[in-house]
């Protein structure tokens, strides 16, 4: 009995705060519920009062001086320019200056690219139009210019200008690639072949290997493997060009120190090649063998059976004349002729999207696609007859700085004995055709 006298106390003192624990929580749950109430009704008065107001407005045609509060970003800018002037009022030739396009082909493109590029409108603002979207990245390409200069031109945001690039260079390369940038086929291997010959003077080649170097801005990391041969940094690709001046193949993304022989060994195009890919089947003949098309590169590529490069001019010790032999120095002759066709053809390619001759500001994981892009488009501007303007090569020429020149590579045994047979075919038909 004492000692249930002794523990009432306690077991009282614990009830009553287990009941003033309940009644706690119950009033703050009661307090959350009121505060949670206030609010509701609080915003269905702001909005009830805003909605009586737009609805004043558009009835009775009030221009009314209350403020109504938005928030930051939904203010847009104006697109007076890009409704009123772009759409109704440019020219062909404005088409052409602007966005280095015929006005019909900037629609196909708009046409092509919907899939991807096509947003949603939703209940805080409107979608911008496909074609506006293309036109925004399109202008970038072409000029070059801070996004700040083009946000301002179309109404847009900088982030929107930075996005619609971005948007629109993967759209391409996605849509695009298989009916632009592909290998050829066996008809098209032969049409390119004949314009090898008869505009460049070299037979039985199907297309030239170059290298474009475009300029970046300094990378975050590894900043000495994007340094090339002239100094500068930039960003390597290898391109194939066909006797159309179009691309058939494009590698991008490797640093500016990389070796080019490195990059054409490791691409598809080498393996294509080497297994007869560029070739029609069977082959076809050349000065009274069956020999398969060969590519043309610059001294810096390995020579090989489907790939011919020039002969090495080594000076004599007394004389200032080369050691090489008057067919050997017929082939470089001509040689040097038909690789006029890959240097036209990156030329064109610069001067029309001016972001690969001017230092590109974008990110490391932008450019590459950016390049592929840029290749894309050109085929397409070509193929479709838009008129290039002589002057926008004068403009690149005076503005961009001279693609570098890579080392010869010394020669190897790989391949050697039979690619070198076939480089003294070639020597034989231009002795031929020269007597």
């Amino acid at each position: 009995m004492e000692e249930e006298e002794q523990l009432r106390p306690f077991m009282f003192l614990m009830t009553y705060m287990l009941l003033k624990r309940r009644r706690d929580v119950n009033n703050a749950h009661i307090q959350r519920r009121s505060e949670i109430q206030r609010r509701i009704r609080h915003r269905q008065y702001f909005f009830q009062r805003q909605r009586r107001m737009l609805m004043m407005m558009i009835a009775g045609g009030i221009h009314s001086n209350v403020c109504i509060r938005t928030r930051p970003w939904t203010t847009t800018p104006s697109t007076d320019w890009w409704e009123r002037v772009v759409m109704t009022e440019f020219q062909p030739s404005d088409w052409l200056d602007k966005f280095r396009m015929s006005q019909e082909t900037f629609f196909y493109l708009c046409d092509k690219l919907r899939p991807r590029l096509a947003r949603q409108d939703t209940s805080f603002r409107l979608a911008l139009p496909v074609e506006k979207r293309v036109a925004v990245a399109l202008w970038r390409l072409a000029s070059n210019i801070e996004y700040r200069t083009i946000s301002t031109l179309f109404g847009v945001g900088k982030s929107t200008v930075c996005r619609c690039v971005r948007d629109m260079c993967h759209a391409i390369v996605a849509l695009l690639s298989a009916v632009y940038l592909r290998l050829p086929n066996e008809q098209e291997l032969e049409d390119s072949a004949q314009l090898f010959l008869s505009h460049w003077g070299f037979p039985h080649c199907a297309a030239a290997i170059a290298t474009l170097h475009t300029a970046i801005i300094t990378p975050s990391s590894n900043a000495s493997d994007y340094a090339n041969p002239a100094g500068w940094l930039s960003v390597l690709s290898q391109v194939a060009v066909s006797g159309r001046g179009q691309f058939w193949d494009v590698c991008a993304s490797f640093p500016g120190g990389t070796d080019p022989a490195d990059i054409l060994q490791n691409s598809s195009l080498w393996a294509t090649a080497a297994e007869g890919g560029l070739s029609p089947s069977p082959p076809p003949i050349f000065m009274g063998k069956p020999l398969r098309y060969v590519l043309l590169g610059e001294a810096c590529y390995p020579l090989q059976s489907w790939l011919m490069k020039a002969y090495p001019e080594e000076k004599g010790r007394k004389a200032n004349h080369t050691t090489l032999t008057e067919p050997q120095q017929l082939f470089n002759l001509q040689l040097t002729r038909a690789l006029r066709v890959s240097k036209e053809a990156l030329s064109r390619l610069r001067a029309r999207w001016q972001c690969l001759s001017k230092r590109n500001d974008c990110g490391l994981d932008v450019v590459p696609t950016m390049i592929l892009a840029c290749c894309i488009l050109h085929n397409m501007c070509e193929s479709h007859g838009d008129v290039f303007k002589a002057e926008w090569q004068s403009e690149v020429a005076e503005a961009e700085s001279p693609q570098p020149s890579h080392k010869p590579l010394i020669s190897t045994n790989m391949d050697q004995s039979h690619a070198e047979e076939i480089r003294r075919l070639f020597c034989d038909n231009f002795e031929q055709q020269s007597d």
